[in-house]
């Protein structure tokens, strides 16, 4: 079994060959089945939530060679739902801010990245979230993740599982997950090494559509044309 870093490199060096329109199709792609997954959440009768027209997604912003995810959020505002943005914080802590078009990012203070600007928000403003869309370099079919290899999303799942269930707009039981990556990087259950402080992921939303990932039950399911 290849090591994490060795998949985070491969997989590294094959997205920095991809070209604009390549990563213009895969962004417009995982908008759409990624509103598709948003859609079902919002609506399930599983939601748990009120039915006040709007939900909350937290999110991130994808930049360079990432699968681009700044279509997905267009649309999650254009539906008419909230999205939070990820803050870096020191000791490898997370804090969420609400991203609107208009939004303006600053470079963050603890991780090479654009952060988006405005009030800050603890792990607890996700536990009312309807979905949480989250980063990796590869996935396998296990629910393994690979990150950016910094920490900060493990830690925050960790985090969020330990809060207590309730309160106002709360779902019932965890907030379901999915990481985006492109098609090659969902890989067979197994591939990527698991440890102790990794936390599984629910479902890879990639261009080709949305794959229910080990530990829920039923197949693997492409999102609608998919």
């Amino acid at each position: 079994m290849s090591s994490k870093e060795e998949i985070r490199s491969r997989h590294r060096l094959r997205r920095a060959a991809l070209s604009q329109a390549e990563l213009a199709d895969a962004g417009a792609a995982i908008a759409r089945h990624g509103l598709a997954w948003a859609v079902g959440l919002a609506s399930g009768p599983a939601s748990g939530l009120a039915d006040t027209g709007q939900r909350t997604f937290a999110a991130y912003l994808g930049v360079g060679s990432e699968p681009p995810t700044l279509p997905l959020l267009a649309a999650l505002h254009d539906a008419g739902h909230r999205v939070l943005l990820p803050v870096c914080e020191p000791d490898l802590v997370l804090s969420w801010v609400y991203w609107t078009p208009a939004s303006e990012f600053v470079r963050s203070r603890y991780a090479p990245i654009q952060e988006p600007a405005g009030e800050r928000f603890g792990t607890a403003e996700v536990r009312g979230a309807a979905g949480i869309i989250l980063p990796a370099t590869a996935l396998d079919r296990s629910g393994n993740r690979i990150g950016q290899g910094g920490g900060y999303y493990d830690k925050f799942l960790a985090a969020l599982a330990a809060l207590p269930p309730g309160g106002t707009g709360t779902t019932e039981g965890p907030v379901p997950t999915a990481a985006v990556v492109y098609d090659a990087e969902v890989l067979p259950a197994g591939s990527i090494p698991a440890e102790s402080f990794d936390r599984r992921v629910d479902f890879a939303l990639a261009p080709g559509g949305l794959v229910r990932l080990s530990g829920l039950s039923g197949p693997s399911e492409p999102a609608p044309g998919g």
